[in-house]
């Protein structure tokens, strides 16, 4: 079950529901996709088994952190060689401060996700951690003046 296409109608309904609330009871979940709860639960593990439902989590408010002030950064390098490359990436991603990393096609060649507490926060965070790292080309910041809709 490895392949998207093997999911069927259900399956697809269900991973529906689950992404919207994952703390439905598998009673409620079967009502809502019209299934008793023991097929629906067979579905269930074996979608987590699959590893099509990757794990479950909490969505935390990040001012309950003191993480209010996220900000999104585009980073390019200039090192090609595989050493720099992957401390670089070992690096950024041990940073408490970055909850989301991607290596890009083209430009930039990363893109973060940090979620600090304030504005002198990130600027210690930039001078102190990022821009002091030796692959780095060049940094640009982006602040969020709203956020429209977010998936977890």
């Amino acid at each position: 079950m490895g392949n998207e296409s093997e999911l069927d109608a259900v399956d697809r309904e269900i991973l529906l529901h689950l992404s919207q609330d994952g703390r439905l009871s598998n009673v409620e979940l079967a009502k809502r996709v019209g299934l008793t709860p023991p097929p629906c639960l067979r579905r269930v593990k074996r979608l987590e088994e699959a590893g099509i439902i990757a794990g479950y989590r909490a969505v935390i408010d990040p001012a309950a952190l003191g993480r209010e002030l996220e900000v999104l950064i585009d980073v390019e390098i200039y090192a090609q060689d595989r050493k720099t490359v992957q401390d670089f990436e070992a690096t950024v991603a041990s940073y408490e401060e970055v909850i989301e990393f991607r290596r890009m096609y083209g430009r930039p060649d990363y893109f973060l996700r940090v979620a600090v507490a304030d504005h002198a926060t990130y600027e210690s965070f930039m001078t102190g951690k990022l821009s002091g790292l030796p692959a780095v080309l060049r940094l640009e910041s982006h602040l969020t003046m709203k956020t429209i809709k977010a998936d977890g």
